[in-house]
């Protein structure tokens, strides 16, 4: 989707993820960051991205859906979706070393678990 801040998805959004594999068998890592075009731009500074990974907790934490709100969303989104097409597990993200400096290298070192009822990341979390 592109939008004023772009938007991507590829796989299960949390909800269906949960009807189709069960509650207990899904987890949802997510993080804030800002972006560093972001970062120098005096109309965006201090505004954040977002950004998550569903994986199914009973198959190594296979990735089955992430989402990402920020620049470039579009972009990004492209490689996941091989990468999850391939089978990606939440340890081959951690794995890889991020590009730095770029808002996807947040795919990498992101450890936040998502709990039901806790608010937003307002930064970190990657």
């Amino acid at each position: 989707i592109f939008t004023p801040i772009e938007y991507g998805a590829v796989g299960y959004t949390e909800e269906d993820a949960k009807k189709k594999l069960g509650n207990d068998k899904v987890k949802v890592y997510h993080c804030s960051a800002t972006p560093l075009e972001w970062n120098l731009n005096d109309e965006r500074s201090g505004e954040l991205g977002y950004m998550k990974v569903i994986v199914d907790k009973t198959a190594g934490e296979k990735v089955v859906g992430t989402h990402i709100l920020g620049p470039n969303a579009g972009e990004v989104i492209q490689g996941l979706s091989v990468a999850i097409k391939a089978g990606a597990t939440k340890e081959h993200f951690d794995d890889c070393v991020g590009i730095h400096p770029t808002f996807a290298e947040s795919y990498t070192t992101m450890t936040e678990e998502k709990v039901e009822g806790s608010a937003l990341p307002t930064k970190g979390g990657c």
